[in-house]
């Protein structure tokens, strides 16, 4: 003899199920953010100019916004921010002329944002 299921009974099924999709997803897609930000930090670390080592050495990934279906981090810089700017498009010089730019921070997000993608595509294969 078949049981017969209730619609309602149906549908509460089909969403727990959802929900349980829906939180393991979250969990995977915070783990790859965190990761390409970390990722980020070492390809700017990797390809910063080097005098003395202190503005390699000053980079930090910081969460600056998380909540239970997102979350934000921040690559910075932290004690030679303005430097940062500089560094990365060049500047004028005092007597004329202008120093050359060394990009390493928008090649290191680049690399970051397909490790992100990749990552992200890989995890909700599973």
């Amino acid at each position: 003899m078949m049981e017969k299921v209730k619609i309602g009974e149906l549908a509460d099924t089909i969403m727990e199920g959802l929900e349980e999709y829906k939180d393991l997803a979250t969990d995977e897609m915070k783990k790859s953010v965190k990761k390409s930000g970390k990722t980020v930090k070492q390809e700017i670390e990797k390809n910063a100019p080097k005098r003395t080592g202190k503005y390699k050495k000053s980079w930090a990934v910081k969460t600056t916004k998380e909540d239970a279906n997102s979350i934000e981090l921040t690559v910075h810089s932290r004690n030679r921010y303005q430097l940062a700017h500089l560094l990365e498009f060049g500047h004028a010089k005092r007597g004329g002329g202008r120093v050359r730019a060394i990009p390493h921070i928008a090649p290191a997000e680049e690399v970051g944002v397909k490790e992100l993608e990749d990552e992200i595509e890989r995890a909700l294969r599973k």
